[in-house]
Formats: structure tokens, C-alpha cells, sequence
């Protein structure tokens, strides 16, 4: 697990390239809004979202530390060894994973974890060999959006 030593207060967006060292073929996981509970030694609060995880090849998302909010698919075509470029973050608890440009997973969380009080971000490699390079973290926000279907009939 690698932590970074910066804070990112708020609403962020990680944004990274990363791929499997074979013959590693799963779990390239990254985390938000974290921190690290040395009493515990462990990650305290966090969103953590991963590609071909969840011992099922899943893409997912899910909110330490009592891992009850998750949700996971495995609809995405994970290739071991090629390199994807993943974008993930959250506004106000609503989280988002991204690969190549399209978005796979979406999630709302009803009580948000408190991005100013747990302001780090990492990445992790669960039982797994990764690399990652080109790391960009941003702050992010929103503005409302008016959706509506067209009349169809």
C-alpha cells in the first residue's frame, strides 16, 4: 500500500495509467478521501475502487473500513499486462471509476466520508504486481444538470 504524503481536501479526481505485471493478472486498486489509523495500523476511512479484483476479475468500488457499501461487475474485458488509463474520484459521495475515457461504475454514498478530515490518496496491489505512472490528482466539482427523456409517444 502506498500513501501519499500530500493532502487532497475535498471533492478529487485520481487519474493514472497503470497495468499488471505478468504473470500478476488481477487488482489494480487505487484509493480516496483516506486516511491511515495508526492506533490500528491500518487504512481508516477510504473509497477504494479496482479493476480485476474481488477474486471474480470485477471492476468495483467499495468504503473502508467496514466494507458494507460496495458495488462490483464483471462486464469489463480486463486484459493482464496491458496498460489502462483509469480515472476515479467523487463528488459529495457520489463516486465514479473510468477507464479509457468510458465510464464502467457508479455509486452513491449516503453518508459521505469527510474529505476534509480524511484528505489522502494511494494506491494498492492486493496479492498482485502492478505498475503505475503518470499520476494526476485534481480537484473536482459539479454543477447541477437538468436530465429529461424526450416524448417517445
Amino acid at each position: 500500500m502506498l500513501l501519499s504524503k500530500q493532502d487532497f481536501p475535498g471533492n478529487v479526481l485520481v487519474e493514472f495509467e497503470a497495468r499488471t505485471v505478468l504473470p500478476s493478472t488481477h487488482d489494480i486498486n487505487l484509493m480516496w478521501n483516506t486516511s491511515w489509523d495508526e492506533e490500528k495500523n491500518m487504512r481508516g476511512a477510504a473509497y477504494v475502487a479496482g479493476l480485476q479484483g474481488w477474486w471474480e476479475g470485477k471492476i468495483g468500488l467499495e468504503k473502508s473500513p467496514d466494507y458494507v457499501l460496495n458495488a462490483a461487475t464483471p462486464l469489463f474485458d480486463f486484459e493482464p499486462g496491458r496498460s489502462y488509463r483509469i480515472q476515479a474520484g467523487s463528488i459529495d459521495g457520489h463516486c465514479f471509476v473510468c477507464v479509457d475515457g468510458k465510464l464502467l461504475l457508479e455509486l452513491t454514498d449516503y453518508d459521505p466520508i469527510d474529505s476534509q478530515l480524511h484528505t489522502k490518496v494511494g494506491f494498492e496491489a492486493y496479492a498482485s504486481f502492478i505498475q503505475i505512472r503518470h499520476v494526476r490528482i485534481r480537484s473536482i466539482e459539479w454543477q447541477p444538470l437538468v436530465r429529461s427523456y424526450p416524448v417517445e409517444f
